[in-house]
């Protein structure tokens, strides 16, 4: 075999490269830290809770990318320009600058850096904004490094995908054979809503990763990353896509379950831990001590920093498509000076904020992927495209409401509203609706 790659080929190398990369994009702050705290208080409903964690962790962001590769990357062509443009906007300053990308700086400082210091309560204060000296230092240099590799984007794939994720996949094989191997304690009863209903609690467990929402816009990026490779069929495209969503996928399963695992047989270094991160680092203190300290922290870190960088200049790239004045250099410039600002100011009123916008954005997300892969099955698509999104944000708003305790009782009848999912019904009947309504005749005809 030669190693000339022939135009839409590429060497398995690099489609084992490009799967790599997808997987780390994904594998951020959140990943690593919702499993263990979920398998920990899932106990005895361990298996219930894994699987509908998976199904919105794994199975959505997966089933996401095949519909931005089906639409070949324009997946919202058929809404309205002007809602479209909102969608997206929203999107990308939900996982950029307002939200997932500064929690991937804080986590990286929490658990990968914080348990090395002796004291880390200096502060200081500016215009009557309190800020923690250490966690300012950290923040300034770990965007500063994300800002660095997201000015060279065409370098992505080559430092990402194949210089650090191998590394990052070694410590977690070597993390998860450790969970099975060292015997932990025996699992534990269930807890609050794992007890009734663990199925549900582990589905909307699994919409904290953001994950379908980053497919959105890793799906895109993919493709550019496609494109500059010479990959320029929208069949090869779809194709190399579908291949790294999958290595992606597997990868990513197989993280959550040994983290689901190792929460469950944690027994008594789990007791108290307010996130997975505290658990994740008991145990590894426990069971390999400072050595097993310092692995982690270089996980996390690693996983943390390519996550922003592929948020970082996914969101750039957008805006500067959005608004081609200002260059693609000065977005990335600008967004890490908004990541850095935000990972100081007030995290904590962010992440309240964050989950009504998430319950209102992820229906529509949802159902923006279901009616992409139904386009062909309805009369009038565009008509179906715009009726399920609306009817999704609809209900999503409601949700959005209720997840941030405003009074929405006169909505208590509704099927799941209790569980934060009202949205789902009303869109399958209109989803259902739009395909049973038929063409006229003629056009059967002519068809």
């Amino acid at each position: 075999m030669g190693h000339k790659v022939q135009n839409n080929q590429m060497s398995i190398a690099d489609t084992l490269g490009l799967g790599f990369m997808t997987f780390a994009f994904f594998l951020g702050a959140g990943n690593l830290i919702f499993p263990p705290l979920a398998g920990y208080l899932a106990g005895e409903n361990i298996t219930l809770a894994m699987f509908g964690f998976l199904i919105t962790a794994v199975g959505l962001p997966l089933i996401t990318l095949i519909a931005v590769a089906k639409a070949n990357g324009k997946i919202m062509q058929l809404l309205p320009p002007i809602a479209a443009t909102a969608l997206a906007v929203s999107i990308f300053i939900i996982i950029g600058p307002a939200f997932a990308a500064p929690r991937t700086g804080l986590v990286a400082y929490e658990v990968g850096f914080k348990p090395f210091l002796e004291d880390t309560s200096a502060t200081f204060m500016i215009a009557g904004l309190t800020f923690n000296i250490t966690q300012l230092i950290y923040t300034l240099g770990f965007f500063g490094l994300s800002m660095v590799l997201a000015l060279f984007p065409g370098k992505l794939l080559d430092s990402v995908g194949k210089v650090l994720t191998p590394i990052l996949i070694l410590l977690l094989v070597g993390l998860a054979i450790s969970v099975i191997v060292i015997p932990g304690s025996d699992i534990g009863a269930a807890v609050g809503d794992y007890q009734a209903n663990p199925l549900t609690k582990g589905i909307l467990e699994g919409y904290n990763t953001m994950d379908t929402l980053a497919s959105l816009i890793f799906g895109m990026l993919i493709i550019d990353i496609l494109r500059k490779k010479g990959i320029t069929e929208p069949k090869a495209q779809t194709n190399y896509l579908i291949k790294a969503a999958l290595i992606a996928a597997a990868g990513l399963a197989f993280v959550y379950v040994s983290l689901f695992y190792l929460g469950a047989t944690a027994g008594d270094l789990a007791v108290g831990a307010e996130n997975g991160g505290v658990i994740l680092t008991n145990y590894v203190i426990a069971k390999f001590g400072a050595s097993g300290m310092v692995l982690l922290s270089s996980v996390v870190t690693l996983a943390c920093l390519t996550t922003a960088v592929g948020l970082i200049s996914a969101c750039s790239e957008y805006f500067n498509e959005l608004l081609p004045k200002i260059s693609y250099r000065r977005f990335v410039v600008l967004v890490s000076v908004v990541c850095a600002t935000v990972a100081n100011v007030g995290l904590a009123q962010l992440i309240d904020i964050s989950v009504p916008v998430l319950m209102t954005v992820y229906p529509v997300a949802i159902a923006l992927v279901a009616v992409t892969f139904l386009t062909e099955r309805f009369a009038h698509p565009k008509t179906a495209h715009r009726l399920v999104v609306s009817v999704a944000l609809f209900f999503g708003i409601i949700d959005g409401f209720k997840a941030a305790k405003v009074d929405v009782s006169m909505f208590n009848f509704m099927p799941l509203h209790n569980e934060g999912m009202a949205w789902l019904l009303p869109t399958a009947i209109v989803i259902v609706a739009c395909m049973l309504i038929k063409k006229p005749n003629q056009q059967l005809a002519a068809n």
